[in-house]
């Protein structure tokens, strides 16, 4: 009897330390704030030397945004890892914000550092604008919602304002221990949601 034998990813180490970095700085940042998580402090939860960081991230707060970049990115391949583009309108938008709701509360970790960093002025305007690339679907959705007259006629700002970024609060306080997030919870917010960008 032969027995196949699953061939893992093998990690090198710059790759598990450089890892172990990204984790700490997500960690610090939800549970002190970006200015009370040093340079020396994240090293050291990494369980590497402070010098070591300095072979994978320039400074801090290129640290915090190449953090921010890849988290968004997972964030944004998640949301839309089963939108078609050829969806109606509504089936379209519920897809993507039930899976951006999803990916929040499957890794409650990331999805509150990613709204730490839209609070931050650590994050800089090329970060945010690699973030809005990766959002190119919705907003294509959102274009083609105003010509067929089904969403208001609104910025993309102001759409993700009314429509997405409240998922942030339910996140924020889902973390606090202020709320449980159900079930009933998410269908209400996301009738909410789409409520308040449609005609």
């Amino acid at each position: 009897m032969t027995h196949k034998l699953e061939i893992m990813p093998v990690l090198k180490k710059s790759e598990i330390k450089r890892a172990a970095l990204v984790k700490a700085t997500i960690h610090l940042v939800n549970n002190q704030g970006f200015h009370a998580a040093p340079m020396s402090k994240i090293a050291k939860m990494a369980n590497v030397s402070p010098a070591t960081i300095y072979i994978y991230f320039e400074n801090k707060q290129d640290l915090v945004n190449q953090v921010y970049k890849e988290v968004k990115a997972e964030y944004m391949q998640y949301a839309f890892e089963t939108f078609n583009a050829d969806a109606s309108i509504a089936e379209g938008f519920e897809l993507v914000w039930r899976r951006m709701a999803e990916y929040k509360l499957k890794d409650i970790e990331k999805g509150f550092f990613l709204s730490q960093c839209e609070n931050t002025p650590m994050i800089d305007t090329s970060s945010r604008q690699d973030g809005i690339k990766n959002l190119k679907p919705l907003l294509d959705l959102w274009d083609r919602g105003i010509t067929e007259g089904i969403i208001k006629p609104l910025s993309h700002q102001l759409l993700y304002a009314f429509s997405i970024y409240p998922l942030a609060f339910l996140l924020n306080a889902e973390k606090r221990g202020d709320l449980k997030i159900t079930t009933a919870h998410l269908n209400e917010a996301y009738q909410a949601a789409w409520a308040s960008i449609t005609q």
